[in-house]
């Protein structure tokens, strides 16, 4: 597998789970019993049957409430060779938080996965905006590395920041307010077809493995269905063969902050962030 930082680095993410979000927006009747939404009894399992197939290994931003409705497939999931990331305690738009409430919501969420002994070096902010906290309220928890909305990659105050883009985002396909990043893709506003937006992102790792630099893919368990079967099959070929053939760097969001910490003048200008959101 290549390794060097100065090659294309790809790393393939799966954010949220279960029933956090809807619980956050308000969208889950109260009476709804927790502990059997569908992307955590089926979808994410069936994911994670598709990635051993390939031999790929994937980071996982989940929230932190999972770890106490969704303990044994949290475990699972980091025993089959995947990462776990922070995705806010219940998908709070992490960027309208204060630092102080981020700090808490990072300490009570690492205290969740800690009593599962799972490790966590990472944050990806719902919503893509780090907000008042920065970088540093993520040092001061101990984590590694933050995904934040943005491009290139970096290093700010020992943090290793891996942006994502929206155009590599599944709901950017389908959200209004992501227009912009569907217009990257289509040249319209309109709403993207699935196989259209597959073979987008399979033009886009050709031309990472050409040029180099970094990509996140970011799938949400929920969209899935909307993807489909076939162009989710061959969005994981592709990625695979991309590793097995070392046309890139697949690695996980961080193995690619142990690089960029023991290499941070190798990744170009730095990370630029983007202001843009979901919401």
């Amino acid at each position: 597998m290549a390794s060097s930082p100065v090659d294309g680095v790809l790393s393939l993410t799966v954010d949220n789970l279960g029933e956090a979000a809807e619980l956050e927006m308000g969208a889950l009747p109260t009476e709804t019993p927790l502990g059997r939404h569908e992307t955590a009894v089926a979808v994410v399992p069936r994911l994670l049957g598709q990635l051993d197939q390939r031999g790929i290994s994937a980071t996982f931003f989940i929230e932190g409430l999972n770890a106490e409705i969704y303990p044994d497939l949290l475990r699972e999931i980091a025993g089959r060779g995947h990462e776990i990331g922070f995705h806010a305690w219940r998908h709070e738009q992490w960027g309208e938080l204060s630092a102080a409430e981020q700090a808490a919501n990072l300490e009570r969420g690492l205290a969740a996965f800690g009593r599962l002994d799972l490790e966590i070096s990472g944050l990806r902010p719902p919503g893509g905006q780090l907000g008042a906290g920065g970088t540093g309220v993520l040092r001061e928890a101990g984590l590694r590395y933050c995904s934040p909305a943005g491009s290139g990659i970096g290093l700010v105050e020992g943090v290793a920041v891996l942006p994502f883009e929206w155009r590599h985002v599944d709901a950017s396909c389908v959200l209004p307010p992501l227009g912009p990043a569907r217009e990257q893709i289509s040249g319209s506003s309109d709403p993207i077809e699935p196989a259209r937006f597959v073979a987008w992102l399979e033009a886009e790792i050709d031309k990472l493995a050409r040029d180099g630099g970094y990509m996140a893919i970011v799938l949400h368990p929920l969209m899935l269905g909307w993807l489909g079967e076939e162009p989710l099959a061959a969005l994981l070929d592709r990625v695979g063969a991309a590793a097995a053939e070392d046309e890139l760097w697949v690695a996980t969001c961080s193995e690619v902050a142990e690089s960029v910490a023991a290499h941070p003048d190798r990744f170009g200008n730095g990370a630029m962030l983007d202001t843009a959101s979901w919401t």
